[in-house]
């Protein structure tokens, strides 16, 4: 299965388990999640893929349809509950993204056994992680506190459901550039070839305003579906 198909496969997998987790727990299982995606983005976004769109080819990272979930999440608490609890999301993701690099560099300082097959292999994953948890801490707190002050204020002036789309695509459009603005120089500068720093840039940009527009189908069903639990 070619990368591209996958990607989008990928894309509607995340939003659908994101809607199941909230019929299932509530607002406890978007809380959740903000915890989950916020470690595994930071972990995917090591990993970089290639895809082919007819004659355009570029190189983008892993971790963006998982990160553009984080949006899509505290804009459904913001939209559904309260920015209180979109706020409170946020800082769940911040708190939990702190405590992977913590935890994970004290792991790696274990001697491993004669027996051990996976300490090269974490290393390699959570040796980098530091850099571009740097660079995601502080795109991070920036941009999805700005995203839900902008949701805010979008749905002040625009309250009614049918504009739901607006709040949601705009607050992010707008947050994710600030985002990607700041993430991408202090993750990858020095690291990669500037070429594949410049690719990742705006591919990681456009790939995200994708995210946004995918996902709005599934911020209406959160919106309006009943959870198990809450």
């Amino acid at each position: 299965m070619s990368n591209e198909i996958l990607w989008f496969l990928f894309a509607l997998l995340n939003f659908i388990l994101i809607v199941g987790v909230y019929k299932l727990f509530g607002k406890t299982g978007l809380f959740a999640w903000i915890a989950l995606g916020t470690i595994l983005a930071n972990i995917q976004v090591t990993k970089t893929v290639d895809f082919e769109f007819g004659v355009i080819g570029f190189t983008a990272t892993l971790g963006n349809i998982m990160y553009g979930t984080l949006f899509l999440v505290t804009d459904a608490l913001g939209e559904k509950y309260s920015f209180k609890e979109a706020k409170k999301a946020v800082y769940i993701g911040f708190f939990s993204l702190i405590a992977t690099v913590l935890i994970m560099q004290v792991a790696l300082l274990f001697e491993p056994s004669t027996l051990d097959f996976a300490h090269d292999s974490i290393a390699t994953i959570f040796g980098l992680l530091p850099r571009i948890a740097i660079g995601s801490l502080t795109a991070y707190i920036i941009s999805q506190l700005l995203d839900v002050h902008v949701f805010k204020f979008i749905k002040h002036k625009l309250p009614e459901d049918k504009f739901l789309f607006v709040r949601n695509n705009g607050s992010t459009l707008i947050s994710q550039l600030v985002d990607t603005s700041i993430f991408v120089p202090i993750a990858f500068l020095g690291v990669l070839p500037q070429e594949i720093i410049f690719d990742i840039f705006w591919t990681t940009y456009v790939i995200k305003v994708i995210v946004a527009f995918i996902d709005t189908p599934f911020v209406y069903l959160i919106k309006h579906i009943q959870p198990l639990e809450d």
